[in-house]
């Protein structure tokens, strides 16, 4: 068996050891200016300011591995982030870019940055399990389109990190490596479906980290995090798929501890391809840029209650008192929302709809591997009538024509990102949201789902904390296709508010 297919396979004893082993062997070799007690200190650089020591040769890319793997190896068995670790794939990709950049040679914007990757992307030669028991032992031979963008901007590849099963469900957890656990209090959950990678940024174990989003997986996780996680708009970043590549609901995107950071990946991983027949005709450099500008008399419409989704009392509290933060940036702020009448149908029909493309034929073959909530969505996809979907698309098309129409008053929409903070790792999922039964899985989560369904791009920003010391975070929604309007807002906000800049104890 070759090395690399050692790596994946081992154990995760063995992966902890062979990790040591390379930590000592890189640090050993590493030639920068930060020593190893500043290693801590390195891994919570901001990835834009590494990129800026890594082309000034201040610190090596060898040296930066070394710390990350050593912070790996101190944190993630606390937290169980990083699922899939390969050392010598790093190690060798770490000296390709130190001999590359000693020839004067930079191998691109994410040149010696260490990055793990979700483990529902494809990465050639390492294990990509979707955390399903399916694909436990599956090495895919291509990458994901986001992945193949990230290797060619020169990042050092870590490894994988947590998803709950098929991405489905905000609650990191799968019958593969089990759960993973908030870094602010190991009894609460993480989020999801992008969980592991939001973990692994919030505790320096991966500088930048690429996801996905169709009911809140990238918003979610980085609330519950206290970290910064992007839905793009559809098409931004484009995904290529063999079940429906017309499909608007699931996008790709970045996560990252800042919001200059989110905007650092975006330029990398967004852009056309004709491959994906939604993707957007437009060069992605305007996310390289400075986002400060001013916000004066710019109009923000603050929610009510979305029609009727009930919030935790905790969630408001944080997210009512950060209206005076929008206010001493100049915003001209107002009690107003769209009418979101029939989103949540619209959502969950294209939804399970989407399900019945993926996953029906696991669920036809391999039922028993299959988790109950997956399906319940085939299932349930699989009784639709052409009435039903036909509804659901017209009521998606009145979804975004009454936002379109609600962008021409208000230049942002502001509301929470989640409806309760986090809540107990062992249970599924809320049954109840203030008093509230809910219905199916995903109900808890419709102050993100809601916001999918309209296709308009949204950030999620750490805003502040509960009683308890649980992060909560804000979610700043802007018009079609304006990511970059929305990262711009979004870096003013962080800049007012220094919650992001608190670190998990653990």
């Amino acid at each position: 068996m070759s090395d690399e297919k050692q790596a994946i396979l081992d154990s995760a004893c063995t992966r902890r050891a062979a990790l040591r082993l390379g930590a000592a062997a890189i640090a050993a070799q590493s030639t920068g200016g930060f020593g190893m007690s500043q290693s801590a200190d390195l891994c919570f650089l901001p990835a834009v300011e590494l990129a800026k020591l890594l082309r000034a040769k201040k610190v090596s890319s060898r040296e930066v591995l070394a710390a990350y793997l050593k912070q790996i190896e101190r944190v993630n068995p606390k937290v169980n982030a990083i699922v899939t670790l390969v050392v010598e794939k790093a190690e060798a990709q770490a000296k390709l870019a130190d001999e590359s950049i000693a020839k004067g040679k930079l191998l691109g914007p994410l040149h010696g940055i260490p990055i793990a990757h979700k483990d529902l992307n494809e990465t050639k030669g390492i294990r990509t399990t979707y955390g399903s028991r399916i694909f436990k032992d599956n090495v895919p031979d291509h990458d994901a389109l986001i992945i193949e963008r990230i290797r060619h901007a020169g990042a050092v590849t870590l490894g994988k990190t947590n998803t709950p099963e098929f991405g489905a469900g905000s609650q990191t957890f799968n019958e593969v490596f089990g759960r993973t656990l908030n870094p602010y209090d190991l009894t609460k959950t993480c989020g999801g479906s992008t969980g592991g990678g939001a973990v692994a940024l919030a505790c320096g174990m991966t500088a930048l980290a690429d996801g996905s989003d169709m009911g809140g997986s990238l918003r979610n996780p980085g609330s519950y995090c206290n970290v910064a996680g992007l839905r793009t708009a559809p098409g931004r970043v484009p995904k290529l798929s063999t079940t429906n590549a017309w499909a608007t609901l699931s996008v790709d995107g970045p996560m990252a501890r800042t919001v200059a950071d989110l905007a650092f990946s975006l330029s990398v991983i967004a852009g056309p391809d004709p491959r994906s027949p939604i993707s957007i005709e437009q060069p992605p450099a305007q996310f390289a840029a400075p986002l400060g500008r001013s916000f004066k008399g710019v109009r923000v419409a603050w929610f009510k209650d979305l029609g009727g989704v009930p919030f935790d009392p905790a969630i408001r509290a944080v997210i009512d008192a950060q209206r005076k933060t929008f206010e001493a940036l100049g915003c001209i702020v107002e009690q107003a929302e769209p009418d979101f009448t029939g989103a949540d149908e619209a959502f969950k029909t294209l939804r399970v709809l989407a399900s019945v493309a993926s996953r029906a034929d696991d669920v036809h073959t391999r039922r028993s591997l299959v988790k109950d909530t997956v399906i319940w969505e085939v299932e349930t996809g699989l009784k639709l009538t052409a009435a039903a979907i036909s509804r659901a698309e017209v009521l998606h098309t009145q979804m975004y024509e009454r936002f379109r129409r609600f962008f021409q008053k208000y230049d942002y929409f502001i509301l929470p990102v989640t409806q309760v903070p986090p809540f107990d790792v062992t249970m599924p999922y809320p049954t109840e949201v203030a008093g509230v039964k809910m219905e199916t899985y995903i109900d808890w989560m419709k102050s993100c789902y809601y916001i999918s369904i309209t296709g308009s791009p949204a950030a999620s920003v750490p805003a502040g904390f509960t009683p308890e010391g649980l992060p909560v975070g804000i979610q700043i929604v802007g018009r079609h296709r304006d990511e970059w309007s929305v990262l711009q807002l979004a870096h003013a906000f962080e800049s007012a508010n220094a919650s992001g800049k608190r670190r998990p104890a653990v």
